[in-house]
């Protein structure tokens, strides 16, 4: 730090209200500027390790899929299907005495599937019986009717049927292409399914498993945290005492510049009064001098102009006679009391007392270092001893005791799991092989519809071609009696199938899948009695309070601890554990009751006061200044000699005697020997007179109020300045605990946090039963019963398509061996009867 440069002198008009100012600032103002509070140092946001992340159960989500508005369809046809509600009383007798279950119970359960169930036997006796029949028939001739012949009066019938059986086909394989998706997308979702069951109990698994080290490493965690409070104890005492400097430097260095300044006042006002003194008694003596000089002159000029013989000289005997002293130095007021009360002053070494003062001040940073010393390791030491008591969070977290019989059971069911989902993984294929099979009988019947339309409408497009038309048409009607027979043939494979598929993915969608996302089932297994004792989960896990699941997956669901879930707040209570009064109670104590006594600085010794006292009461304010001024206004001589010389120079010139000539000249020289010998030397000390009189009076005028404010000054500095530097200490104090109990509290957020969400949440529970949900009745169990939905609207569809297609082959089958031409009837002009219908 630099000394403080003096400010010069300064007017009393504006000198007041500055130093007031600084004075009422310095008592009654607070810190406005804080190191620690500063908005460049703002709290650190620490970034902390992830952990619990990778342990994370990934959520399984529902694809979207092209047969979205199918699966609605098919949940309603369900509902319609299954409107009982979730049977609880046969499902609570079947698990506690399986040999109970009364066969009607299940049969009023199952209602809606048993009269499906008589609707496919119905089919399946019946259609393949029909088909029987016909085969039989046909042969003999006995079955199908009459072969039609072409007429004009047919054509609406025959072109209705052909637009029925076209409608049938479209919806034959609108329906087979979704049987076709479905039965794909079965297939692969299947596969991902099955690997993402075992996936979700060994992540599961690994996230119970890794809780005791998960919260340990939270509690390591604290290290970052630790090190930068750590680091902010070794620079506190520094920037506090730069804080404390920085705030209250205006104020010290103002009133050492003050007090420089009135030093400086004191030492120039005796350099001035003692020239004052000296040049004043000079100018006497040489007063007296120059008077008698001019005496002698004035005699001589006036004697020679006033002479007859002196030509013209009346004016310049009117400026001889006024040949005398002008100013009178004799007159002006004496200082000599004045320096005798300064006299010896300074005895103090002001210099000095600045270097000191400024000194004394500028070392206060590394004062408060030596200061704060030991209650910054006071403060380390309870820092470290907060780590031992981080430490507790993870040796009281219960979970583990609570856990190893879940970890248990997940690695039991995911070791069981892997043998029925390979199994699974095996009949898939056989079932999609099935699937494909039956959906591509139900597309070869689509196909031979298709084509037998597409001949026989060709065949009577060409009817005037007896062979093309017969050939065709013949073609056309053996396709779709292709198709008939291939809907006989395999109709009882297909209700079959259709059945089997829509008995268990129906009881799975309106059974488990639709209680499931209501949480009907979670509600059946929290009512007591429901479930076997030896399923009985609070017994399991040991718990000391009945575990509802429905709450408990709601809870896991919102984000809740898993302790929180397992009702262990009362042995280990999250929350008195990250309570940051525990920890931080000592430390922030220890701040609190810090407390540090700057001494005094000490700006005046007495001597100084005593100088600055004898300075002000000195008198020197009292000095009659103006008596001075008026004496200097007045010329040394009244009359100027160097014009008093050029005149007789001038007279000289025009004389005619030379006697008075050469006496003028004499005059002359003798008067400028004066002015250039004395009168110019007077008038320097009358101008160095002048210069120190101007100084003075300018001290003068505000001496009293500047040594008044100045000692005021100094004295607040030194009395109040303890004091303020207290309030700046305990102001960056309270900065300083603020900052660092926020490092705490950020710690403890991220654990509460960490915990939580992460290590030892429960979410991931919650999010494994969702994702059994999603695997099973979104992902497997609706697009498996959009396949049996799909391929059964075809198997009953196939009957009004062997209707349509029995009945319009007959309008395409040719008549053998007609009786008369094609032609029209109209053509002939005798009528003879011609057969319309033969018996086939």
């Amino acid at each position: 730090m630099q000394t403080p440069q003096p400010r010069g002198d300064r007017g009393s008009g504006s000198a007041l209200p500055r130093h007031m100012s600084l004075a009422l600032a310095l008592v009654l103002l607070g810190p406005v500027c804080s190191q620690q509070c500063l908005p460049g140092n703002p709290l650190l946001i620490h970034q902390f390790m992830e952990i619990g992340t990778d342990q994370r159960v990934p959520a399984q989500h529902r694809v979207p899929s092209s047969l979205d508005p199918l699966y609605g369809i098919v949940r309603h046809y369900l509902d319609v299907v299954q409107q009982n509600p979730f049977p609880t009383e046969l499902f609570r007798v079947a698990l506690n005495d399986p040999s109970s279950v009364r066969t009607s119970q299940v049969m009023h359960y199952e209602a809606g599937y048993i009269v499906c169930a008589a609707m496919a036997l119905l089919f399946f006796v019946m259609v393949p019986a029909i088909g029987l029949c016909l085969c039989c028939c046909r042969p003999r001739r006995r079955c199908g009717g009459h072969i039609k012949a072409y007429r004009r009066s047919l054509a609406c019938r025959r072109n209705l049927l052909m637009v029925c059986l076209s409608l049938t086909t479209v919806i034959l394989l609108a329906g087979v292409i979704c049987a076709f998706v479905a039965n794909q997308w079965v297939k692969d979702q299947m596969e991902p399914g099955v690997r993402a069951v075992p996936a979700t109990l060994r992540t599961l698994r690994r996230h119970i498993d890794n809780m005791p080290q998960g919260v340990q490493s939270i509690v390591e965690q604290f290290a970052v945290p630790r090190q930068q409070i750590i680091g902010d104890l070794n620079n506190v005492s520094r920037s506090i005492g730069l804080a404390i400097h920085s705030q209250l430097k205006e104020r010290v260095y103002s009133a050492l510049a003050a007090m420089q300044g009135r030093a400086r006042d004191l030492q120039n006002s005796l350099h001035h009064l003692q020239i004052i003194n000296k040049v004043v008694r000079t100018l006497t003596q040489y007063q007296g001098e120059l008077g008698l000089v001019l005496r002698d002159r004035r005699e001589s000029a006036v004697s020679l102009l006033d002479s007859p013989r002196c030509t013209s000289c009346a004016r310049a005997l009117g400026r001889a006679q006024r040949l005398e002293l002008g100013a009178d130095f004799s007159r002006v007021p004496s200082v000599e009391q004045v320096l005798k009360t300064l006299s010896g002053l300074p005895r103090a070494n002001f210099p000095d007392l600045i270097h000191k003062g400024n000194s004394t001040f500028n070392s206060m940073p590394d004062l408060a270092v030596a200061k704060m010393a030991q209650v910054v390791q006071d403060l380390k030491d309870e820092v470290n001893k907060v780590s031992e008591k981080v430490q507790s969070i993870a040796d009281n977290f219960p979970i583990s005791d609570y856990t190893q019989s879940m970890n248990d059971a997940l690695l039991t069911a995911e070791n069981r799991s892997h043998p029925y989902l390979q199994e699974m993984k095996h009949y898939e294929r056989y079932r999609w092989i099935l699937g494909i099979f039956l959906c591509s009988v139900v597309l070869l019947v689509v196909v031979c519809n298709l084509l037998g339309l597409s001949l026989g409408a060709c065949g009577l497009a060409v009817r005037e071609d007896p062979s093309d038309y017969e050939s065709r048409g013949e073609a056309g009607a053996k396709f779709l009696l292709a198709g008939v027979s291939l809907s006989f043939l395999f109709s009882w494979l297909l209700i079959l199938w259709v059945f089997a598929t829509f008995l268990v993915g129906g009881n799975v969608q309106t059974l488990v899948c639709k209680n499931w996302a209501n949480q009907e089932i979670y509600k059946f297994i929290d009512t007591p009695g429901n479930l076997p004792p030896s399923v009985n989960l609070t017994q399991l896990l040991g718990l000391k309070r009945s575990l509802n699941l429905t709450s408990a997956y709601q809870n896991c669901k919102q984000g809740a601890g898993l302790w929180d879930v397992l009702h262990l707040r009362e042995p280990y209570n999250l929350d008195d554990h990250l309570l940051i009064s525990k920890y931080t109670r000592d430390f922030q104590k220890r701040l609190d009751n810090f407390n540090v006594h700057f001494e005094e600085i000490h700006l005046l010794d007495s001597k100084g006061r005593q100088d600055l006292e004898t300075f002000r009461q000195s008198g020197i304010d009292q000095l009659d200044y103006p008596a001075f001024q008026a004496e200097m206004q007045n010329p040394v001589v009244r009359t100027s000699l160097e014009d008093l010389a050029t005149d007789l120079e001038g007279l000289r010139k025009i004389q005619s005697n030379l006697t008075i000539a050469g006496r003028l000249a004499n005059e002359s020289q003798a008067l400028r020997k004066i002015q250039n010998s004395t009168v110019l030397t007077q008038e320097a000390l009358v101008a160095k007179l002048n210069e120190s009189v101007q100084f003075l009076s300018a001290v003068a005028a505000s001496l009293q109020t500047l040594m008044k404010q100045t000692t005021a000054e100094i004295t607040l500095v030194e009395t109040q300045l303890p004091a303020q530097a207290q309030r700046v200490l305990k102001h960056e104090i309270g900065c300083f605990t603020r900052k660092e109990l926020g490092y705490f509290s950020q710690y403890l957020n991220w654990v509460r946090r960490t915990l939580t969400e992460d290590v030892a949440s429960c979410q991931p529970l919650s999010t494994a039963l969702d994702n059994g949900r999603v695997i099973l009745c979104d992902r497997i169990a609706e697009p498996w019963n959009a396949f049996w939905f799909s391929l059964g609207c075809c198997t009953f569809f196939l009957i009004p398509s062997i209707i349509f297609a029995i009945k319009t082959t007959k309008h395409f089958l040719p008549i053998r061996n007609r009786l008369i031409s094609t032609g029209s009837e109209e053509t002939y002009p005798f009528h003879i009867p011609r057969v319309t219908a033969l018996k086939l």
